[in-house]
């Protein structure tokens, strides 16, 4: 072949080659600059929640109960709930739904599956109430969504009688787990709690400090514990039991969300007794954090607490019962660098814990699936002035006003034959500041009280698709 024919046809090859990339840009850019402010469309969309699953720990004689949300005339769906690895429990046929059973001390992690339209907003509560004995004290957990990575805030070894962390994992294929944590002191670095397995269909119950899977004795110095859980192949749905000794309270932590500069613990138990606000620092650099507490009297910094500089990876302390003087509050911190906080309160014969928690959604709210016993409903505005619709429980449906940088506490009380567990929402109104809920349900009196704090969550009802543009990076490789 001589010179000037293979110039040629290389000429021909790019010249086809540089047509194309001319045409694919020509396209891209009518498109684009088509529109009026000349940027490419980028869209957002939300879309319903169609499945759903949260797993009940069970181990314990205990209540399970499960509320799904009315849906604005939309019907269909089912929800099935049976034991991990067992047999069916129980269902619902649709929204706007509650169900309730009493299971023993030998049942096994109970999982709630819901498709279709009762999928949207799915709540369901375990709750325990024992008057005497070991373990005795009132308990209760919001039934637990598989994920990937989990935080608990709570008494460590030192200060507790049997730290159990419940470990499900309700697929098919096997997953993996690594447990960290963090105390007073600094991490408990061990090679130990690494790389747990969880077979399918199964639940592992380990006890924090008793065994290799569980960080192993190095947890038997800590008097406060940060506790994260891992997964690096598959997912797990994880619940914490904490019981402080023979008669002192048992309860279970609730879980708290990622690490951020900005938090709110809702729900801080009013009364007599312990309240220890408790702060990680999971990041290598210290931080520095300023401290609110909001009450039913306003919004104020603590007496020489104002401020909380906490070392890097560590839990730190604070007692806040001589700020609280009894009454029910919520905590705002505000840091330089990412936190987790929650609180661990003794009141008569009971332990209970407390958790940060998201600001309630105008979608579907907050859904506390079964009310027990005396049940109260901390509402906390933080930024500003907040209307909230509770529906359920007795009468219609109740308007609370909260004012700004306020904490109030209201009654929930049962309807008609409701004594024995009901459902109810929490919808913050249009137009309404954040708002951060804490439901406390409490029995008995002086030191034989025994109650549990229930952080109420968003209610997830949509799902966010991400954004979508127009992009060259489709059409040319």
């Amino acid at each position: 072949m001589t010179m000037d024919r293979v110039i040629r046809l290389l000429g021909t090859r790019y010249a086809a080659a540089g047509l194309m990339v001319v045409a694919v840009a020509a396209l891209y850019g009518a498109a684009t600059f088509s529109r009026p402010d000349g940027r490419a469309a980028a869209v957002e969309s939300r879309v319903p929640v169609t499945a759903a699953v949260l797993v009940c720990p069970g181990r314990e004689d205990a209540r399970i109960g499960v509320q799904t949300l009315e849906q604005d005339g939309r019907t269909g769906g089912r929800v099935d709930i049976a034991e991990i690895g067992g047999g069916a429990v129980g269902a619902m046929s649709g929204p706007g739904q509650a169900w309730a059973r009493d299971v023993g001390a030998a049942a096994k992690a109970v999982a709630v599956r819901a498709g279709g339209t009762p999928a949207a907003g799915l709540a369901a509560e375990q709750s325990a109430h024992r008057p005497d004995g070991g373990d005795r004290g009132l308990a209760a957990v919001r039934c637990a969504a598989p994920g990937t990575d989990h935080w608990f805030l709570g008494h460590g070894p030192v200060a507790a009688d049997a730290i159990d962390l419940h470990l499900t994992n309700v697929d098919a294929q096997p997953a993996s787990v690594d447990l960290t944590a963090l105390s007073g002191e600094g991490p408990l670095d061990t090679p130990d709690g690494r790389a747990v397995p969880i077979p399918p269909n199964t639940t592992k119950v380990i006890a924090i400090g008793e065994s290799a899977d569980g960080l192993g004795d190095i947890v038997d110095t800590a008097h406060d514990l940060a506790l994260r859980v891992r997964a690096t192949s598959g997912r797990v749905a994880a619940s914490l039991r904490i019981r402080l000794g023979a008669g002192k309270g048992v309860d279970w932590v609730p879980l708290s969300p990622a690490p951020a500069r900005s938090v709110l613990v809702p729900g801080v138990a009013g009364g007599s007794g312990e309240r220890r606000l408790l702060v990680a620092v999971p990041g290598d650099a210290d931080a520095r954090i300023g401290i609110q507490v909001l009450t039913a009297d306003g919004a104020f910094a603590p007496q020489g607490q104002d401020v909380l500089d906490a070392p890097a990876k560590t839990v730190t302390a604070l007692d806040l019962h001589p700020a609280l003087t009894g009454k029910v509050a919520a905590v705002r911190l505000t840091s330089d660098r990412p936190i987790l906080a929650g609180y661990a309160a003794r009141r008569g014969a009971d332990v209970a814990y407390g958790a940060a928690t998201p600001p309630l959604g105008d979608e579907g709210g907050g859904v506390i699936a079964a009310n027990r016993f005396g049940s109260y409903l901390a509402l906390t505005a933080p930024a500003g002035a907040a209307t909230v619709r509770i529906t359920g429980g007795q009468g219609a449906p109740q308007e609370i006003a909260i004012p700004a940088g306020r904490t109030i506490e209201t009654r929930l009380t049962p309807p008609p034959g409701g004594e024995d567990g009901f459902p109810v929402t929490i919808t913050p109104r249009p137009g309404s500041g954040p708002v951060h809920a804490a439901r406390t349900m409490g029995t008995g009196k002086g030191a034989d009280f025994r109650f549990t704090v229930l952080p109420v969550v968003p209610a997830p009802t949509t799902l966010r698709q991400p954004a979508v543009g127009d992009s060259q990076s489709v059409l040319i490789p």
